[in-house]
């Protein structure tokens, strides 16, 4: 079945977990190593691997990162908590249970906003940000007859971000896991390259008749890799609940795989509920307590953050929606943004060298905007010339936005006066120019003051090239249809 006749009949109801390994430089309660590309099964200690007598202890970053992130959220933040064992058996999970939060998660409630696939606002509801330890890892394609077991994410670190079941199409899924992304890096609390399992997605899905407010039979889709597969597997699995049920058929409760490679998702197991899990408070760690006092502080650490700039930008300095969201993409770059905008209120012109010249030098050079080697102050600068101008916008990008990069602490005044790129506003000089033009072309001067008026941009280009790009474009083109008008 097609994806577009599923949806004019049933309605999709996605909620999605998201487990985001944080950026710390031990693990969540021992001492290892929390780094990603190491030897196999060589940051791992008697603690993580679970050896008997050995006593976890915690690590007091995760608890400032998971805060982070809830007060980002605006969740509420759970001032008394603990810690649970959630038990089951599986070869890369060497103690037999993950250190998890089962009935006291550090943050409950609050919302990521999003953009719906009409371009809306929409809240995407949290149910809770808990704090557990990642299992190590099972690799599965490098031996063709065993399973191969890397123990250096044991004890990893995670925190666990759970929706509400609002979501309500795989594009909104998309752009949910695209803006939890840029907050957790907005956050610097994780790097959230998905193809390196820093940060992973699971997918439960059900659809029901359009109409209905009863939920159908749920269907886990685990270890999402990447943005795109979330909206991948989404899709594929609507039209399988869709041809299962327009059949008659049930739909099993079951965790499923997705394979990327056919676009398809696999069964894996039946879906575990809750007690299966046999939870209960973990004996080895005590109850953990935050003052109010240490939620205050953290949350006068906390950056600008994405959605909040967002508003900043579109609303009160007046950019589209397409370069307030670009700007916000990255944090960095917001805030080279920002550096500018202290001294210019020409914001759109901001926008424009930071989205075309500038990360078109980060691009070619890959580079990010902290290696940028032009202060903010020397583009706002560079504005303020073209503004006043001094120099003609189209000689800024081709000739002195180059020059500056090869001697970035020179002030672009100085390098244009150097170079002889100021503008040269003597207007007996300019209307020799314009003369001359007119004589060397005898027939485009005859058709442009007979009303031609395309041939415009002809002469404006021979005056900048003429004047080698120091005419201003504005009284040029002032004075060349004055002159013309008293062409013989």
């Amino acid at each position: 079945m097609k994806l577009s006749q599923a949806l004019e009949k049933y309605e999709p109801v996605i909620g999605i977990e998201i487990h985001a390994q944080l950026k710390t430089n031990s693990k969540a309660f021992c001492s290892d190593i929390n780094e990603y590309g190491g030897v196999p099964n060589t940051q791992i200690s008697p603690v993580s691997l679970g050896h008997p007598g050995t006593l976890p202890r915690f690590n007091k970053k995760v608890v400032n990162y998971a805060v982070k992130m809830g007060l980002a959220c605006n969740s509420s933040i759970t001032t008394k908590m603990h810690f649970d064992r959630k038990n089951y058996f599986y070869a890369d999970l060497p103690k037999g249970y993950q250190i998890t939060q089962d009935k006291t998660p550090i943050c409950r409630g609050g919302n990521i906003i999003i953009k719906d696939e009409s371009g809306n606002e929409k809240p995407i509801n949290l149910t809770r940000i808990h704090m557990e330890e990642d299992s190590g890892k099972s690799i599965h394609d490098q031996d063709p007859f065993n399973s191969l077991i890397d123990l250096n994410r044991a004890g990893v670190p995670l925190i666990e971000i759970v929706t509400e079941p609002d979501l309500k199409s795989s594009t909104e899924a998309y752009n949910y896991v695209t803006e939890v992304r840029k907050l957790l890096r907005y956050l610097e609390i994780c790097d959230g390259n998905m193809e390196e399992g820093s940060m992973r997605c699971d997918v439960n899905i059900s659809i029901m008749p359009i109409g209905s407010n009863t939920f159908g039979q749920r269907v886990e889709i685990k270890n999402l890799n990447s943005i795109r597969n979330v909206q991948r597997s989404i899709d594929y699995e609507i039209c399988r609940h869709a041809s299962l049920l327009n059949n008659g058929e049930k739909i099993a409760q079951q965790t499923r795989n997705f394979d990327a490679s056919t676009g398809k998702t696999i069964g894996m197991r039946t879906k575990e509920s809750a007690h299966d899990y046999r939870y209960f408070p973990e004996p080895d760690l005590t109850a953990l307590i935050l003052s109010k006092e240490y939620i205050e502080k953290v949350k006068k650490s906390l950056p600008p953050l994405p959605n909040e700039l967002y508003k900043k930008y579109h609303h009160q300095l007046g950019l589209s929606d397409y370069d307030s969201t670009n700007l916000t993409e990255n944090k960095d770059i917001a805030l080279y943004f920002e550096k500018m905008i202290i001294s210019t209120t020409n914001y759109k012109a901001a926008a424009n060298w930071i989205m075309g010249s500038i990360k078109s030098y980060l691009n070619h050079t890959a580079t990010t905007i902290n290696q940028f080697p032009i202060s903010a102050e020397n583009m706002v600068s560079l504005i303020g010339m073209i503004d006043q101008g001094n120099i003609s916008n189209s000689l800024a990008s081709q000739q002195l936005f180059p020059e500056m990069l090869k001697t970035p602490t020179a002030s672009p005044e100085e390098i244009a006066k150097e170079k002889g790129w100021l503008s040269k506003n003597d207007e007996n000089e300019l209307e020799n120019i314009i003369l001359t033009i007119f004589k060397e072309n005898p027939s485009e001067t005859t058709r442009f003051k007979n009303g031609e008026k395309k041939l415009t941009g002809f002469f404006m280009g021979k005056i900048m090239k003429a004047s080698k790009g120091t005419a201003d474009p504005k009284s040029s083109s002032i004075l060349l249809n004055k002159l013309i008008k008293n062409e013989n």
